[in-house]
């Protein structure tokens, strides 16, 4: 096999591993997400009393509320994430060779490569993330406005899983590549939250059909004067602590399970 076919078992392997971080992500996440949406988008309570409230009018399953099409589409975005950041640094590489560290620490390849896996993941995640948040804060959806909110929903996928990948690599530097899968995931997906969170809420709120006469750009004044700026973060990076690091573990499970051994790699390779 040649180096096009090794590129595109590369994508295959991140494009089920992926698959199986968004599956995870979904599972352990879900409850935590509800409340951070609804804290965004439709209360001014706090965490603990729209978590409260939520389940003793509707149980677990209220926690799980938007869940069904996360389910589904968290396999999908997830999935193409991974695959299209894995082919994009693969096409870099090849095109530019590997470059230098910025300060002997800063690796732009890996981020550009990131930029693009968030771009894939938005275009595929948000009319999935629409219909998500419209059953979070309970209102009705329709299909002729699922790509509603999808320009600050790409935006905001492209930030956040560029700086995922980029902390990551920082992390695999300051500990030598030591760093567990769950802790990997884990603290690098709460700094990328952090890194982009008002686009967060500014997404959640354009979805949430409660902002129907504001544009992005006056969501993100009026949320920056309102001091929400960071609102729901709490629960936001509580889900994405757990979420994440169990996601990374199921992800680099399945993907060592699926690649071949890097003998075997090379042997046929060099066939």
């Amino acid at each position: 096999a040649g180096p096009a076919a090794m590129a595109g078992m590369d994508f295959m392997v991140d494009f089920v591993a992926g698959a199986a971080y968004g599956f995870t992500s979904v599972a352990v996440g879900q409850p935590m997400e509800t409340v951070k949406t609804r804290m965004q988008a439709s209360s001014r309570l706090g965490m603990a009393q729209v978590a409260r409230d939520l389940f003793q009018r509707e149980g677990i399953r209220g926690l799980y509320r938007g869940g069904t099409p996360i389910f589904v589409g968290g396999t999908l975005f997830r999935s193409a994430q991974f695959g299209v950041y894995t082919n994009s640094l693969n096409v870099i590489h090849a095109q530019f060779g590997k470059k230098e560290r910025l300060g002997g620490f800063f690796d732009a390849q890996v981020a550009v490569a990131g930029f693009f896996g968030g771009i894939g993941r938005g275009l595929v995640e948000g009319p999935f993330d629409y219909i998500k948040v419209r059953r979070q804060v309970s209102q009705p959806w329709r299909a002729s406005e699922v790509f509603h909110g999808l320009g600050v929903t790409v935006l905001r996928n492209a930030g956040l899983f560029c700086s995922f990948v980029t902390y990551i690599d920082f992390s695999k530097q300051l500990f030598d590549n030591q760093l567990n899968p769950f802790l990997t995931g884990a603290l690098c997906s709460n700094l990328a939250w952090l890194t982009i969170w008002p686009l967060d809420v500014i997404k959640s709120q354009r979805q949430s059909g409660l902002y129907e006469n504001y544009s992005s750009l006056q969501l993100l004044r009026d949320t920056i004067r309102s001091g929400a700026m960071f609102r729901g973060l709490i629960p936001g990076l509580a889900r994405s602590f757990f979420a994440n690091g169990c996601s990374m573990t199921a992800y680099t499970a399945v993907k060592e399970h699926l690649s071949p051994p890097k003998g075997a790699v090379v042997a046929e390779a060099t066939r």
